[in-house]
């Protein structure tokens, strides 16, 4: 059966209006890291929405009161296994121009805090499995929605759903992406390094150690040695190798000699690289500069609020080959009519996870586009959702095969 005809059938049992609806109520509430419980209430609304539907579904414990929720829809042969990875948490609604919590609905566009990163993929893919389940075809192999949490911290829902043993031949990751996908994104680090002096009166400098002038030190060396090599590694999935120093804080007055300076860093990295040895250049420097200078001391931390329970930030990787990665493209080449684009900017994901971790396949592709996400006005529109069902139903029936 082709593309036309199964988008004909499955289109026949899922109106825009349906997904548009489910996407305003999950929007609706809040499910930030400020929100007691966080993303409590989202998985109930979503277990009771499983259960109108008649959907086989579980909750899995994470922490807590707190469940993922994992709705099944099982194949009818022997294709392969498919889940659609969601996170049901959002960032705050900082500095928003829009309603956050209000979904309103505008000229074919929904307004809100994780309309497009990402309750709107999640819509999309909850009703891309209810038109196989509504629908006359039947998948050959198993198709599943993994509503995960606390992505946006420490990705706890991820990490337990690899941890509990779940295990499918592949996976989509639904962040927006602009009509693009992407096979491969960089791991990702914070480190923190404290660089201490000795306070003294400002007008008398030369009796204290200053730390900020240290701290400019272990930076200008950092530019020196890791910033040009960094340039070199370049990744075809992924772009190269890049750090960025995010925050500086020392100091307590303009008259007192700085005793303590703080910087935070941001380091992206490719597979030809591995964690220890990203930890190690820099490592290597704070040891060279106390060698060159007896006053010189810092220390190196992995950043607490960037760190999972047990996992690491670790590079996605998926090969061009995969049978997975056939599927979106052909999919992508029908809906768009244009040649499918591979990106090579996406920011780190869940897929990293189901993929490093869980020896998953996994292909990132969602509705939306991500320069919206975490925006004052972020929004999605109604046609991207339908056309986000579109892709995911395809997709599932390429690569889970029909049994017909």
């Amino acid at each position: 059966m082709n593309e036309q005809l199964i988008i004909k059938e499955l289109s026949g049992h899922v109106s825009e209006e349906e997904i548009v609806k489910l996407t305003r109520e999950l929007v609706s509430i809040p499910s930030h890291w400020e929100v007691p419980g966080q993303e409590i209430e989202v998985v109930n609304a979503l277990e009771k929405f499983f259960y109108k539907q008649e959907v086989e579904y579980e909750l899995q414990p994470v922490e807590g009161d707190r469940y993922n929720i994992i709705a099944k829809l099982p194949g009818k042969g022997k294709g392969r296994s498919l889940a659609f990875n969601g996170h049901l948490d959002t960032v705050p609604p900082y500095n928003m121009t829009v309603e956050p919590f209000g979904a309103v609905m505008e000229d074919g566009k929904i307004y809100g805090r994780g309309t497009n990163d990402m309750k709107g993929p999640v819509a999309s893919m909850i009703y891309a499995l209810l038109a196989f389940k509504r629908s006359g075809l039947r998948l050959a192999g198993d198709l599943y929605f993994t509503g995960v949490l606390a992505e946006e911290t420490n990705s706890d829902g991820t990490e337990s759903l690899i941890e509990s043993g779940f295990k499918v031949d592949g996976a989509i990751v639904g962040e927006p992406s602009n009509r693009e996908y992407a096979i491969g994104h960089r791991g990702l680090e914070w480190l923190e390094f404290e660089i201490t002096g000795k306070p003294a009166h400002g007008g008398i400098p030369e009796a204290g150690i200053n730390a900020i002038v240290k701290a400019a030190k272990f930076i200008n060396r950092v530019e020196e040695k890791i910033i040009p090599r960094l340039k070199g590694l370049q990744h075809p999935y992924m772009g190269p190798s890049v750090m960025n120093f995010g925050l500086i804080n020392g100091g307590q007055q303009p008259s007192t000699v700085a005793d303590r300076c703080i910087i935070q860093l941001d380091r992206r990295y490719t597979p030809q690289e591995n964690l220890e040895d990203v930890l190690k250049e820099y490592e290597d420097i704070l040891e060279e500069l106390s060698l060159e200078d007896p006053d010189f001391k810092g220390v190196m931390r992995r950043m607490e609020s960037n760190l999972m329970k047990k996992y690491d930030h670790v590079p996605m990787e998926t090969s061009p080959d995969d049978p997975l990665v056939e599927s979106v493209k052909s999919v992508l080449q029908y809906l768009t009519q244009e040649p499918p684009r591979l990106t090579t900017r996406r920011g780190w994901t869940d897929a990293a996870i189901l993929n490093y971790y869980g020896n998953i396949a996994t292909v990132v592709y969602g509705p939306g586009n991500i320069s919206r996400s975490h925006s004052p006005d972020e929004y999605i529109t109604a046609a991207e959702l339908y056309e986000g069902f579109q892709a995911y139903a395809l997709i599932a029936s390429k690569y889970c095969g029909l049994d017909i």
